[in-house]
């Protein structure tokens, strides 16, 4: 259970050490509205516990990244906005972070570089020289590298996200994601996660593709 007192001074701390302590109004209702959006009930996988992990494995990598508070700004916001029936979530997301950043005080090239830290998740393809990007675009694949339980628990959730779509829509898309995913050169971009993560990550997604590929209610 994420604890929700923690994650708001977390946002706190990020804040102030993007724009300064004393150079916006108070971080607390910004927070608590980015927080009340991420505890939505259409949201299963896209949660608070997603939000904490996504800043846990930020920590993890934040000696490659380039300004860590922008990249750990991006992570609140890059799933701010979510309904899952929408394609256009993280332009979304994008839009409210060039909105309410600069209204909380971080300059507006900040908040520009935010809202191009949450457009890269559309894909998570950051370039070569992109180190923000790739910091934000590793963390939030991370899931990817879960054990085995966890990974179960996390694509049962994002079946229960796509609760209104039919079986064999949502197989097929899913695969398509899946396919897209391990076509990237690499997953994974940082040293850190490409050690760690991308061997694991595509066992797993590899996995995953094979039980969508096999008739439904087959058991092998």
């Amino acid at each position: 259970m994420a604890d929700i007192d923690a994650l708001r001074a977390r946002f706190v701390r990020t804040l102030e050490a993007a724009r300064g302590p004393a150079a916006g109004p108070d971080p607390a209702p910004y927070a608590d509205d980015l927080l009340g959006r991420w505890q939505e009930p259409q949201r299963r996988y896209h949660t608070v516990a997603h939000l904490t992990a996504v800043l846990d494995h930020i920590d993890v990598l934040e000696k490659y990244a380039h300004d860590p508070d922008v990249v750990r700004l991006a992570a609140w916001f890059h799933d701010a906005v979510y309904l899952p029936e929408r394609s256009e979530n993280e332009e979304r997301s994008a839009r409210l972070a060039e909105r309410a950043l600069p209204e909380a005080g971080v300059s507006a090239a900040r908040a520009a570089e935010v809202a191009r830290l949450v457009r890269l998740t559309v894909g998570h393809d950051p370039a070569d020289d992109d180190p923000d990007g790739q910091v934000l675009c590793d963390a939030d694949l991370a899931i990817l590298a879960s054990p085995p339980s966890a990974y179960a628990a996390y694509t049962a959730a994002v079946r229960e996200e796509y609760h209104f779509v039919p079986n064999e829509a949502f197989r097929t898309g899913r695969a398509a994601i899946l396919r897209q995913l391990l076509d990237l050169p690499r997953l994974f971009r940082t040293p850190y996660g490409a050690s760690e993560w991308e061997a694991t990550a595509r066992y797993n997604l590899t996995a995953e593709l094979e039980m969508l590929s096999l008739p439904p209610g087959d058991p092998s």
